[in-house]
């Protein structure tokens, strides 16, 4: 950004590379144009740094880079303003919900703006070409015959009169006991579950206990698009990340079923049929469509990016969402004929903070509002610290302690201290101006500098192009600790003491100039480089860099990283500025104290309240924590028997429930189970497991269940079977 007509004209001290159209370096595989999205979040909330680390911020940096890269990009967004996320936050501040959405898209539009994340345009699903949109996609495919339309019994709150989606119904977790929990999952020991496995449902709503009622929906026929999937995913996209393609394969391998289109609910967009009153589309049909309208928004030329073959779409998720936009949204795109396929879907894990799993409901979150009302002008420490440490094969941790350590070690020491030393020396031995670089008496090691900043050029691009955003920044980072060793090797201080030493001899003064000339040139050349390399992961810094550097935003165009001709000799540059401050240990204190004091207390965390004083209390800290004691008749009352699983099948219409034959020697019984997500039916034939055997039966689907087969949860989430170690006779007890 100029300031004045002398540093408009210093457009020119950029020294511009032809760039060469089509070539392997530029990765652009063959694409006229990039589409790059990002997932959309509930506007039932603010955004917290778990939503950056996983989705936001790589997006944003792998757009930067291709802007610097020229190519023709758009970055799309918006808020996802339907659902049943909305309407219980609705319920639960006792407002309507387009409150709640007006509110936090707000929130979250302001939170993402402040954060460098640079959208193209960040719109929202309850805007009137969204809703346009959505329904003549569905329009389409209904009209194409695509749909199977179904009656089918669904819970009913006859209280509130109105069907209830799984969250609304809240009831005991059969695994953990949690009276609490949603007809989805329960949020204490993290099991997936169907309003069927709930022990005593209610309606969230009312607090009536819900009643099955006949509704009639629009579903889509996935497994018709099986055979396409496999091929186009597990054939043609093999360079995806492993946690990808090993989901996608999951579902594929485990066969797909039709999926309900459309819901009852009052708050959505409206299917468009004639006999479709007080029906909206499902939020997962909608919201992936909210990309095209954000684009048909953004420019009259949206086909081009959505429908034109030389278009490279990707889509940039959570883990969470990967099933919807790589099975799901893809056959939708794939059943309506028009549109382009993603080319690549780099979901990232998870963040937790502090060791623990972020939870909204719990409190347990660094949400981005606050963040940048705690740390004002820090914007690029957070985006640091997220990228440095961003979950991108594994889950990772955010601590508040590492957030200093990284930003004083790394940010403010290494990188920043980097440039404000060739600044300084720069102002103090070359007159505040660009040295000339005296090829007469360059060494090896001066040589070698060069040589790496061509190298960092090629790295950090490689990384960035197959969405290594830790490793392209360490590069970065690394190439700022080359040039304080090689400031360090080089000592120009030292020389200038010398050559005023030397008054006779003005050879070895002359001499030693031009030793300390070439230092600064090939460090301020190196900090030219380290602006354009930054700017994708740390744009605010980039910008202090430039004006320090008093260039135009030109010089960040990628075709100009890896050379030493950047900066013209005897241009003035102005004062170094602290680039990174020290972050204090009150200031981080006083994070860690703001979070747990905002925890919201659940039975969960008051069981976790132990001390970790001594070794036993910390192993204490680091074992399940049990449910309240129980005494010895209590137990006595189970019979525990071994059985031997004969058949398993799956339920209709539940994708999380398996029905099995358990032969338990004496009889055969029939169990409902919900295990369909991790096991194949064709897998467990033979098992042997150990079943409730004296528990009440109950009606799941339709199906009585008689027992409940006992289960394990490793760390990962995974179900394990509990058997016997040994082949057992089927009916043995269990004690």
């Amino acid at each position: 950004m100029a300031e004045n007509t002398k540093e408009t004209a210093s457009d020119n001290n950029v020294t511009s590379k032809k760039q060469e159209a089509n070539t392997s370096s530029s990765g652009d595989g063959g694409f006229n144009r990039y589409l790059i999205t990002a997932a959309l979040p509930y506007a039932n909330g603010p955004i917290h740094i778990g939503h950056l680390a996983g989705v936001y911020l790589p997006a944003d940096i792998y757009v930067r880079y291709l802007r610097a890269q020229k190519r023709d990009v758009k970055f799309v967004s918006g808020s996802d303003e339907h659902g049943v996320p909305i309407t219980i936050r609705a319920m639960k501040e006792g407002v309507s919900p387009q409150e709640i959405v007006d509110k936090y898209h707000a929130i979250i539009k302001n939170s993402l703006e402040q954060m460098g994340i640079s959208f193209d345009i960040y719109s929202r699903t309850s805007n009137q070409i969204h809703h346009k949109t959505s329904q003549d996609f569905f329009l389409n495919l209904y009209e194409k015959k695509l749909f199977e339309e179904k009656e089918s019994e669904q819970y009913y709150d006859e209280k509130a009169k109105t069907f209830l989606a799984d969250r609304y119904i809240i009831g005991t977790c059969p695994v953990c006991g949690n009276p609490n929990a949603y007809g989805d999952q329960c949020e204490r020991c993290g099991s997936s579950l169907s309003p069927e496995m709930l022990i005593n449902p209610r309606s969230a709503l009312s607090d009536a206990t819900p009643v099955k009622k006949k509704t009639k929906h629009w579903y889509f026929p996935l497994q018709d698009y099986e055979a396409f999937l496999n091929q186009w995913i597990l054939e043609g996209h093999k360079e995806w990340k492993n946690n990808v393609y090993g989901q996608c394969k999951s579902w594929l391998d485990n066969g797909l079923q039709s999926r309900a289109m459309t819901r009852d609910s009052n708050w959505g967009i409206k299917v468009p049929l004639p006999d479709a009153e007080g029906k909206v589309l499902y939020v997962w049909f909608d919201a992936p469509i909210g990309y095209i309208s954000a684009t048909k928004e953004l420019t009259p030329n949206w086909a081009d990016y959505w429908c034109k073959e030389d278009t490279r779409l990707i889509h940039f998720i959570g883990k969470d969402n990967i099933v919807f936009h790589c099975i799901i949204f893809p056959s939708m795109l794939k059943a309506h004929g028009d549109f382009v396929l993603p080319d690549n879907v780099p979901a990232n894990e998870f963040l937790n903070i502090e060791g623990d799993k972020v939870s909204t409901s719990r409190n347990w979150a660094v949400w981005v509002n606050e963040y940048l009302e705690d740390f004002k002008d820090c914007q690029d420490v957070l985006r640091y610290v997220l990228c440095s440490n961003a979950p991108e094969t594994k889950d990772n941790d955010f601590t508040w302690k590492d957030f200093q350590e990284k930003n004083n070690s790394e940010l403010a020491s290494i990188f920043g201290n980097f440039v404000n030393r060739t600044f300084v020396l720069m102002h103090k031995l070359c007159g505040g101006k660009v040295p000339k670089l005296h090829t007469d008496v360059m060494d090896d090691i001066d040589r070698a500098l060069i040589e790496d900043i061509k190298a960092a050029k090629t790295k950090v691009e490689n990384a960035l192009e197959e969405f290594r955003f830790r490793e392209a920044l360490f590069e970065v980072i690394d190439l700022s600790r080359k040039g304080n060793k090689y400031m360090q090797e080089k000592e120009p201080w030292k020389k200038t003491v010398n050559s005023q030493q030397s008054t006779v001899n003005s050879e070895e003064a002359a001499h030693n100039q031009k030793l300390i000339d070439n230092c600064l040139h090939l460090c301020l050349q190196l900090t030219a480089n380290l602006a354009i390399l930054i700017n994708p992961f740390l744009p605010f810094t980039a910008k202090k860099m430039l004006h320090m550097m008093k260039v135009v935003d030109k010089m960040l165009d990628w075709e100009n990283a890896g050379s030493v001709k950047l900066l013209s000799v005897g241009y003035s540059l102005r004062a170094p500025e602290i680039l990174f401050r020290k972050i204090e240990d009150k200031e981080i204190q006083m994070q860690i104290d703001k979070l747990k004091s905002g925890l919201v207390k659940t039975d969960k965390d008051v069981s976790n309240q132990q001390s970790a004083t001594s070794q036993e209390d910390l192993l204490k800290a680091e074992s399940p924590k049990l449910k309240a004691q129980i005494q010895y008749d209590d137990f006595a009352k189970l019979d525990l028997r071994v059985g031997k699983i004969l058949n398993a099948t799956k339920v209709e219409k539940a994708d999380k429930l398996l029905k099995l034959e358990i032969d338990l020697g004496f009889e055969t019984r029939t169990i409902v189970s919900g295990i369909a997500l991790h096991f194949k039916p064709e897998d467990i034939v033979g098992k042997q497991v150990v079943v409730v055997a004296n528990l009440a039966p109950r009606k799941m689907r339709g199906i009585e269940s008689n027992g409940m087969i006992l289960m394990a949860e490793n760390k990962t989430g995974k179900l394990i079977f509990v058997n016997p170690d040994e082949a057992t006779d089927a009916g043995s007890g269990v004690s």
